[in-house]
């Protein structure tokens, strides 16, 4: 009884650092594309972050396990999770406001958990999962009500995003499929440094200036990125792949669209109208029936 309960307040501080990080890390990925090559910063960033992260895992739980089974888990999760994922919304990010894009990479709460419902470890949908997951969606489309001519970039950049994110999800159904043999920080320290390492790649390839600007707001936007954003939150995100249900993991797409719609008006001037307010407010609904604040949690897994 003990340990579940101690899972479970776990299971509540991963999902708060993945909210609050990852819901403003959409204004820092905005400043840092606007102000240094996307790619090449992104690249950089993750590469970084998973030496950091790679160190840390060392020191506390031994070196990984490198087998050639382990390199393809780590090789397939990078591609989907880091070079599709986030190579697609950087580059579109340069014409797509952070509060759209954050509106779009709601749509993982949907296609995780639909994926999840698929082949023998397959996730069934509760009842009041399926409705927080419609309550979240109305919420979405709430925040994305325009209460003027907002600009949100032309409809071929939101593809972009939206690609993204089916990226993001398939990494994340497949990491909690695969069996690492790797302790989960060490996993996520792998995929970030190979991901990181394929994106500099990408960007040597696509003309991009692999030195940086260093633009003071760039700094923080890159700093806040690479230690908060990669190394914080992806480890909180990765436990609850392996601990939680699919729905739950998804549950990030509908809070983070509200913590970035708040922080880009905050910080950047970016529109927030009322019934982007109100739509936070059925987003916090849709997320509390979906990951069971308004009832007992699911039995967690492992």
């Amino acid at each position: 009884m003990r340990d579940s309960g101690k899972l479970r307040l776990q299971i509540r501080l991963a999902l708060a650092i993945v909210y609050l990080v990852w819901g403003s890390a959409y204004v820092a990925t905005k400043v840092m594309v606007t102000d240094e090559p996307p790619l090449s910063a992104a690249g950089l960033r993750f590469t970084l972050a998973g030496l950091l992260l790679g160190a840390f895992a060392w020191w506390r739980s031994g070196p990984p396990r490198l087998s050639r089974v382990e390199l393809r888990h780590v090789g397939i999760v990078a591609l989907f999770a880091i070079v599709v994922s986030n190579g697609c919304n950087v580059l579109a990010m340069q014409h797509v406001q952070s509060n759209v894009a954050a509106m779009l990479n709601a749509t993982p709460a949907l296609w995780i958990a639909w994926f999840g419902t698929f082949g023998r470890h397959g996730t069934g949908l509760s009842g009041p999962a399926r409705l927080g997951l419609l309550v979240g969606l109305a919420g979405v489309v709430l925040v994305l009500a325009p209460a003027g001519a907002v600009p949100t970039g032309p409809l071929r950049w939101q593809l972009v995003i939206l690609l993204g994110c089916i990226g993001w999800s398939l990494g994340t159904i497949y990491y909690r499929h695969a069996a690492a043999a790797s302790e989960p920080l060490m996993f996520t320290a792998l995929q970030m440094f190979a991901g990181g390492l394929a994106l500099l790649l990408l960007a040597a390839v696509h003309g991009e200036p692999l030195a940086l600007t260093w633009t003071p707001r760039g700094i923080a936007a890159f700093l806040w990125l690479m230690l908060l954003s990669s190394c914080v939150a992806y480890s909180a995100y990765a436990f609850l792949a392996l601990h939680t249900t699919p729905v739950i993991v998804g549950s990030f797409g509908f809070v983070n669209p509200a913590v970035a719609a708040l922080v880009g008006w905050l910080l950047l001037g970016e529109t927030l109208a009322w019934t982007q307010i109100a739509g936070m407010l059925v987003i916090l609904a849709g997320m509390a029936l979906v990951t069971g604040y308004w009832r007992p949690l699911p039995r967690a897994h492992g």
